[in-house]
């Protein structure tokens, strides 16, 4: 089973900028493909963006798009999720998940975006 470790996250003001990271464990990561997801305080996780398998197809929500960009390294078993122009309202726990949701979740990394 893949195992997920995200990090990147911190503390940073109004348009500021952020890289997170997702390291998976794993031969099959390159088989997956990958998103990235986030749950604020009080609401359900959502599905921020999406990367295909060899990394040629990218989705993202509404909210982010234009904002934040998603790629992947399958050599190194690795998705980034590049944040831009960060707003409050992007503050949330962001983990990696593939497209689906089933692989075992990880610890996630707390993005919060303050003045």
């Amino acid at each position: 089973q893949v195992q997920l470790v995200e990090s990147g996250g911190g503390l940073v003001q109004p348009g500021g900028s952020l890289r997170l990271s997702c390291a998976a464990s794993g031969s099959i990561f390159r088989f997956n493909a990958m998103g990235w997801y986030r749950q604020a305080p009080g609401k359900e996780r959502e599905l921020v963006a999406v990367i295909s398998t060899g990394g040629s197809s990218k989705n993202y929500a509404d909210s982010v798009k234009g904002r934040f960009t998603i790629s992947r390294d399958n050599a190194k078993n690795t998705v980034y999720l590049q944040m831009n122009s960060l707003k409050p309202e992007d503050t949330a726990v962001y983990y990696c998940n593939n497209d689906k949701a089933r692989l075992n979740w990880g610890q996630g990394t707390q993005v919060t975006v303050s003045s």
